[in-house]
């Protein structure tokens, strides 16, 4: 037998494939809900993307109370860097939307951009800050961290308890080690 190729679908997935085996379960109303959500999520990438590319070339967008529109604006006017990653370990990272640290003020922002109807939760942006200080050996108690998340056309804002911060930061290097013998241990 000789197989078909089909070379332009390497690494892709199907929505109605073999490794998302739950749509054969599906009635056509959890199709069209699942299927939708599909969507919405890659709509929440593509939106990312552009956010980015906005505040990497400074472009601005029309002042307005959209989500989009406030987040890009604050976060270029804030000289924020778009997409940074936040490292502590290769257990322990991720990437903050939009970041910046100013030493003349000794002030750490971190901005989130929500495109889904689901509410956010500032613990995300918790472990960012707890990031930020583990990285940058910076002392949560010792810095102004502001939070934000656009999301549903509004900013939510917090100034996080720094026990909190630092809470995170000691589980954090608890929780490595942890993890660490265990894929020792599955080696």
């Amino acid at each position: 037998m000789i197989f078909n190729e089909h070379s332009n679908l390497r690494g892709q997935h199907a929505f109605l494939g073999a490794s998302k085996y739950h749509w054969i379960n599906y009635d056509q109303d959890k199709l069209a809900e699942s299927y939708s959500k599909s969507l919405a999520v890659q709509r929440g990438i593509e939106t990312h993307e552009f956010a980015a590319l906005c505040i990497k070339r400074g472009q601005k967008l029309p002042r307005s109370r959209k989500t989009l529109n406030m987040f890009v604006n604050d976060s270029i006017g804030y000289n924020m860097r778009q997409e940074q990653i936040l490292y502590f370990s290769d257990n322990c990272f991720g990437t903050a939307d939009a970041i910046s640290f100013s030493d003349k003020e000794n002030k750490l922002r971190i901005h989130d951009l929500k495109t889904g109807v689901t509410p956010a939760h500032m613990e995300q942006l918790e472990i960012y800050a707890a990031l930020f200080c583990l990285e940058y050996k910076k002392d949560p108690y010792n810095i102004d961290i502001e939070l934000r998340i656009y999301q549903n056309d509004d900013i939510a804002i917090l100034d996080p308890d720094r026990d909190d911060i630092f809470r995170i930061m000691e589980l954090a290097k608890c929780f490595d080690p942890i993890i660490n013998q265990i894929k020792k241990q599955e080696n």
